[in-house]
């Protein structure tokens, strides 16, 4: 399963062309791709007129959505914050913390174009695809 990033859907969503969205255009139908609540509310937040909104949830709901709210989540999340400050690696978003830490437990890679996932790519091994 790949988990596609917030940083991607925005991009893809918007038609900014990236070797990220070309990626994902072209893996629509060929990969197994999903995404977190998380990710979903991200993505539909920035959405502005009712009709977008309607028309972009309808879409990404048809990719797998994993909610991720647990405890133990929450927990692992943190010990990774700390694991990866006591590397000299501080990520600034709570949200990526949870996001990446849900791929490294359940085995998923992760599309995204956001530099935070960098440390745990580089330090935890987050398995990531590189366009």
């Amino acid at each position: 399963m790949i988990i596609v990033d917030t940083t991607v859907w925005i991009d893809y969503l918007r038609g900014t062309l990236t070797p990220h969205t070309d990626w994902l255009d072209g893996q629509l139908t060929r990969e197994r791709l999903g995404l977190t609540d998380l990710i979903l509310c991200e993505v539909l937040q920035g959405i502005t007129t009712d009709r977008q909104f309607a028309a972009v949830q309808e879409e990404l709901l048809r990719f797998e959505i994993f909610e991720v709210g647990t405890v133990n989540l929450a927990v692992e999340a943190a010990l990774n914050y700390r694991r990866l400050r006591a590397a000299g690696r501080t990520v600034r978003k709570t949200i990526d913390s949870l996001i990446a830490t849900f791929c490294l437990m359940e085995g998923h890679s992760l599309l995204h174009n956001d530099r935070d996932y960098d440390p745990f790519e580089d330090v935890l091994g987050l398995k990531v695809i590189h366009p």
